[in-house]
């Protein structure tokens, strides 16, 4: 006679081996790779600094691999769109607003907020000019035609010099139309830079010796983080007069966090970090200051404002990741 089991023991036997069959099954689950975040690495400093502090974070805090793709502003909003791109860290909105809304009108882009709200372009001169007295307070566009000799062209004398930036640039052709519409030009050359060092240069050249200088600069720049320039006042900004004459200040507008709608699915915790990160036009200024002093590359300056700013990037993130960067940085 075959002996049987008693029905508890039979029970039991069943369910120890479904537990045996659960905890090998558990022990093979491993959780989700984290996708490889792509960053929009435009060819200015300030987006490249950006794109590696948010990368330093992300991958010594949250675990993610990155890459930057270089490239300009239209095709990388484009890619943007399509889920080539996953971050941008810097939209300048006024800079390139018909592509802005294009992206968001597409429902492929989400706008997490600015990275930091004021940025600046404009005309200016040293603020040394003033407190001389060799221009008055609340020097404006309207002043210029009086104090023209103080900036005298070296090449054309019966005029003053106003230095324009690059040919091309889409701020070249807004300088020249301002001063055609400020009735500048029968006092002033348009003297356009050979290029943004030859620009930065001039400027930095004569407030090294204390000269006159007037031109065109934005902001957030290395130069205006190192030298004290004031700027020339001008009618406050007007869409109407601005797209008829630009005889009024430039836009301002703030750089903007732009992703694609699909990091809201994959990574979740990257976008909840992107939109808490936020700076400063100063905190920029200084930084690309960094840069330009120490012949630092763009990785190490990162790393400086990690170190410097601490108390601001820790804001952004919970405090045990913030923990793993700082134990990551040198």
């Amino acid at each position: 006679m075959t002996k049987k089991h008693k029905p508890g023991i039979k029970l039991l036997l069943v369910a120890l081996g479904a537990i045996l069959i659960l905890t090998s099954f558990v022990g093979c689950v491993t959780e989700p790779e984290k996708p490889t975040l792509i960053f929009a690495d435009f060819n200015w400093d300030s987006a490249q600094l950006h794109n590696r502090i948010a990368a330093f974070i992300l991958e010594h805090g949250y675990g993610y691999e990155s890459e930057l793709v270089p490239g300009e502003s239209i095709p990388l909003i484009t890619a943007l769109e399509r889920g080539d791109v996953d971050v941008v860290m810097e939209w300048f909105l006024e800079g390139a607003l018909e592509a802005y809304e294009k992206a968001i009108a597409s429902g492929e882009v989400v706008d997490l907020g600015p990275n930091f709200p004021d940025t600046w372009q404009g005309w200016l001169v040293p603020t040394y000019m003033i407190e001389d007295g060799d221009l008055p307070e609340g020097f404006s566009v309207f002043d210029m035609a009086d104090y023209w000799e103080l900036f005298k062209d070296p090449e054309d004398p019966t005029k003053g010099r106003f230095i324009n930036s690059i040919p091309g640039w889409v701020s070249t052709g807004s300088n020249s139309e301002k001063l055609v519409a400020y009735g500048l030009t029968d006092y002033y050359t348009d003297f356009l830079a050979g290029s943004d060092a030859a620009l930065s240069g001039s400027m930095v050249g004569a407030y090294e010796k204390h000269d006159p200088w007037i031109g065109y600069y934005w902001s957030p720049t290395w130069v205006l983080g190192k030298l004290d320039m004031t700027k020339v006042v001008e009618p406050p900004y007007d869409k109407e007069v601005w797209d008829t004459t630009h005889a009024c200040a430039y836009p301002a507008g703030p750089a903007n966090i732009l992703v694609n709608v699909g990091l809201q699915d994959t990574a979740p915790d990257v976008v909840e970090f992107l939109r808490n990160y936020g700076t400063t036009l100063v905190q920029n200024n200084e930084a690309l200051l960094y840069m330009q002093e120490n012949e630092a590359t763009t990785e190490d300056a990162a790393v400086w404002f990690l170190q410097e700013y601490e108390s601001i990037w820790t804001q952004w993130v919970p405090a045990d990741i913030a923990s793993k960067v700082k134990d990551a940085l040198p």
